[in-house]
């Protein structure tokens, strides 16, 4: 079953809409999807390492877009949506700290939190909520965004061919360690 979901998700990453998977997977991911950007964008550059550069932009821009519509849902729509969207991935802990921490420490907050695994969600709907400003928002989501996809391009760029080998040859190794990873970060959203 593994394999069949490995291959579907080669499959996709080398088809001609890759890139609007990934730019709906990305914008998508910013303000209410569970599943990172990331399971489309390192297949799509293990199998095209050229692109990887127009991919890792394709992200950035997509989630920051994406991003405006989690603000919108905290400034507009917060006791409807929004906080429905935060108490589902049982994230209103994190909300009420992220508040406090926007307060005191503006866009670092949003930079730093941007380029982790914890949900950029909670970043995106939390900024609406407490009206950041949104030139502001907009500066830091491209600074955290960016650097994350463009990481991973990187890293994707000079060492693909010897992490597809490995993804291959130990896909139920990768594969349990990206779902505890993507726990994990639901975790740290929990209790930190």
């Amino acid at each position: 079953m593994l394999q069949a979901l490995y291959d579907w998700v080669m499959r996709l990453a080398s088809g001609r809409n890759a890139a609007w998977a990934l730019a709906a997977v990305a914008f998508v991911e910013s303000s209410v999807f569970p599943i990172p950007p990331d399971v489309l964008l390192i297949p799509m550059i293990i199998v095209a390492p050229g692109r990887a550069w127009r991919y890792a932009a394709t992200a950035t821009l997509a989630s920051v877009a994406g991003g405006y519509l989690g603000y919108a849902i905290g400034y507009f729509a917060f006791d409807t949506v929004g906080r429905a969207v935060l108490e589902f991935y049982q994230a209103m802990p994190a909300y009420e700290r992220f508040k406090e921490a926007a307060a005191q420490w503006g866009v670092w907050v949003i930079i730093l939190k941007g380029m982790t695994p914890i949900p950029y969600k909670l970043v995106t709907i939390a900024s609406g909520f407490v009206k950041f400003d949104l030139a502001a928002f907009t500066f830091a989501s491209l600074i955290s965004r960016s650097l994350r996809f463009f990481l991973v391009a990187a890293l994707l760029f000079w060492f693909g061919e010897p992490i597809r080998l490995f993804i291959e040859r130990r896909l139920m190794l990768v594969s349990s360690l990206f779902a505890a990873g993507l726990v994990g970060g639901f975790l740290v959203l929990h209790y930190l």
